[in-house]
């Protein structure tokens, strides 16, 4: 009887270790190469905050559960990271936040996100990124594009979201509501000189299949901008760039979501946003 006690014991033991390992192996996490984790950099625009991003990240997780790591960088550069990005994540979401956030040095700015590229890559290895940017943003990657979108030694580009772009002048400071305008080529008629300096992105984007969705807003009170950014500046991103890129497409938001601050609370805006970057929100 002692003896048959024991095999059954020794039985269940084995089919409790069988199970065991089986759940073990069910709910292992999988782990990506640096080929296939992508991480995606979200970066406010001027006296941006985190609450800057706060709603496109909350949409971004909501359905797809993507680790968010948040990063700070001080007026020194210097990169912080709450946490390292994981191999077991193929879609993190980076949320950069500048202290110096009224810093218009667009050059000082493009080499803070290098600084944030180069730590995420200290910690984890990946091949390739994207970028969602509002506002001061977008000059600040088109700078860093200029100077670093040819390193070897940095991830690549792979998808970018320009939201209420100022390629080429801000309302109030170097362009006026209904001033310039756009011709057939998309050629704006009037060029800021950050605009002229951008120009040369167009053989930095040349042959690298980035593909890139760029959004602007309309209030709908004659001026033909968000009352931040005018349109034509927005849109003339696309003669640089437009040719040269795997593909270029555009959002215009209109009405009481197309304001300048409310572009990156609005749901439409993060949901295509969602769709561009994963194919589906």
């Amino acid at each position: 009887m002692k003896k048959l006690a024991m095999i059954l014991c020794l039985v269940l033991l084995t089919t409790s270790m069988s199970a065991c390992a089986l759940f073990k192996n069910k709910h292992k996490q999988p782990t990506y190469t640096s080929k296939e984790i992508t991480p995606t950099l979200y970066l406010h625009g001027y006296s941006g905050t985190l609450n800057s991003t706060k709603y496109l990240i909350q949409r971004a997780t909501k359905a797809h559960h993507h680790d968010k790591i948040y990063t700070t960088v001080d007026a020194q550069g210097h990169v912080k990271v709450d946490r390292p990005l994981s191999k077991h994540d193929r879609h993190p979401l980076v949320i950069i936040k500048l202290e110096d956030n009224e810093n218009g040095d667009y050059n000082t700015n493009a080499q803070w996100i290098k600084n944030v590229l180069v730590k995420l890559e200290d910690q984890q290895k990946f091949d390739h990124y994207n970028m969602v940017m509002h506002s001061m943003a977008n000059m600040s990657f088109s700078y860093f594009m200029l100077e670093h979108g040819n390193d070897k030694d940095l991830p690549k580009l792979n998808k970018q979201v320009n939201i209420a772009g100022t390629f080429d002048g801000v309302l109030g400071m170097d362009d006026k509501a209904n001033d310039n305008h756009l011709d057939q080529n998309g050629k704006p008629a009037k060029m800021t000189a950050d605009y002229r300096h951008i120009l040369p992105l167009k053989q930095i984007y040349r042959d690298k299949h980035i593909k890139v969705l760029n959004i602007y807003g309309d209030v709908e009170d004659g001026s033909h901008s968000d009352r931040r950014v005018s349109n034509v500046s927005s849109q003339s991103l696309e003669y640089i760039i437009g040719d040269v890129v795997d593909s270029y497409d555009t959002l215009k938001i209109t009405g009481k979501e197309g304001d300048h601050s409310e572009l990156h609370d609005s749901a439409k805006v993060a949901q295509h946003i969602n769709q561009f970057l994963w194919g589906h929100d």
